[in-house]
């Protein structure tokens, strides 16, 4: 067992959090700038309609990197939870089966999307003005598809290991390659979107070779092992018992950007699918720092419920979700008092930036108390609670949000409705998981006691 591991089980929780925790919340911050500086240099100086076409791409990159997070997500808190108990053997062919496993949603993934990218554009929004830059945005994207699902679904494995600065710096790369060669594609050699996708797969190329590069180097603790790339199916099983809980909460993610598209343009047109693409991004600039942070402190549950050491355990989740409520709390609150601020990061259109002014204290209101959920289902994914996570990740985006956001415009008939159901959606699935936390947390940390 390596320093990195032992200090999982032996080291102050406090500390352990910070040294784990703020890592991989920069690392989020940093990938978030993938998708957030396109979208800058696009809104700003291609135009609204642009912004819109490359935004209206989004469902199909999230369910991309859902698939990612169904292998990251499902196999490493498992790996973890092999290490704490010694069994290195399985932790490695979980990660060495979770390669296989990325390499094929891969192949799927591109035949399906580059043959049916047109017509699902039209159908979740896009119009004759919008589809030319969704359009070729998309083709070049999906070229990258193998670097996202290494990047993302290879790197919470470095993270299980302690590693969570190695973990950072494979998107650190990245993102800093992507801010340096955005405006060189786009504004040198003049290819608007276009080159906006290529300095975006082009990044994830290079964080995809670092991530590599760490898993087989023969130092590393958990490496991928090539006697272990040959799929079993009670690995396989396992993985996607606890993946399809994140995968779920990914993909209906981009179920929702089509739900609410759709909508938008039905009931409002281009410009309030135009502001949709500024909301989900300042939702994104919410959540992704928490879950950058509960991302790289989850390995600290996993590991100590597998080693049975409970007490570290309680410490360890209550300081979660004090940390994961306060800052959703903090980071909404600034965005519903300035919504104008934040609306200017992306555009300078005057009409796009009312309509983002007068929505998005409504659409992230429910982000206030969000926090309460995101800490809890870190927790549940942390300690292998696949059925409780899987329920959490359905409640809030298919069981109200989806329903709300059809049934709110077709009662009123008016666009404001679909702002609304985000944010009762929101409120309601976090007072709902709260609730099942304190029900069941008990019970569940009887059951590590056992082992």
């Amino acid at each position: 067992m390596t320093s990195s591991e032992e200090r999982l089980g032996t080291e102050k929780i406090g500390k352990l959090i910070l040294s784990m925790g703020i890592p991989t919340l920069i690392a989020q911050m940093i990938n978030l700038l993938y998708n957030i500086v396109d979208r800058m240099y696009i809104g700003h100086l291609v135009g609204p309609q642009a912004l819109t076409g490359v935004g209206l791409t989004l469902p199909i990159i999230m369910l991309i990197s859902a698939f990612s997070a169904f292998v990251g997500a499902g196999g490493a808190p498992l790996a973890a939870i092999a290490m704490g108990k010694g069994d290195k053997k399985r932790a490695e062919t979980i990660l060495s089966n979770a390669v296989t496993m990325l390499c094929f949603f891969t192949i799927v993934l591109m035949v399906v999307f580059f043959l049916i990218e047109k017509p699902f554009l039209y159908l979740i929004g896009a119009s004759d003005v919008t589809y030319p830059y969704a359009g070729a945005y998309l083709r070049i994207y999906l070229l990258g598809t193998l670097f996202v699902q290494i990047v993302i679904g290879l790197n919470p494995f470095i993270t299980a290991q302690g590693q969570s600065k190695i973990a950072m710096l494979s998107v650190l790369i990245g993102a800093g390659l992507n801010i340096a060669l955005d405006p060189v594609f786009i504004f040198v050699f003049k290819m608007g979107v276009r080159g906006a996708a290529l300095a975006t797969i082009i990044s994830q190329f290079a964080s995809a070779l670092w991530t590599m590069r760490f898993l087989l180097a023969q130092k590393t603790s958990l490496r991928i092992q090539i006697k272990y790339l040959k799929l079993q199916p009670k690995i396989i099983g396992s993985v996607a018992a606890l993946g399809v809980s994140p995968f779920i909460m990914q993909s209906t993610e981009s179920l929702i950007s089509i739900v609410l598209s759709s909508g938008l343009q039905k009931y409002g047109g281009d410009i309030y699918v135009g502001s949709l693409t500024i909301l989900q991004s300042i939702m994104q600039l919410i959540n992704i720092p928490i879950s950058g942070f509960t991302q790289g402190v989850q390995p600290i549950l996993s590991y100590n419920y597998g080693a049975g050491k409970i007490d570290r355990v309680k410490t360890t989740y209550k300081r979660i979700i004090t940390i994961t409520t306060v800052a959703s709390f903090a980071i909404t609150l600034s965005a519903m008092l300035f919504p104008g601020v934040y609306a200017r990061i992306f555009t300078d259109d005057i009409e796009l930036i009312a309509v983002v002014k007068r929505v998005m204290p409504i659409f992230v209101a429910g982000m206030l108390i969000f926090g309460v959920q995101m800490g809890c289902q870190t927790t549940f994914m942390g300690l292998g609670q696949a059925k409780i996570s899987l329920f959490m990740a359905l409640l809030r985006k298919v069981f109200l949000l989806v329903p709300f956001a059809i049934v709110f415009p077709m009662i009123t008939g008016n666009v404001m409705s679909i702002y609304y159901a985000e944010c009762s959606a929101d409120t309601i699935a976090a007072t709902i998981c709260g609730i099942v936390f304190l029900c069941n947390i008990r019970k569940i940390l009887e059951k590590g006691r056992e082992k």
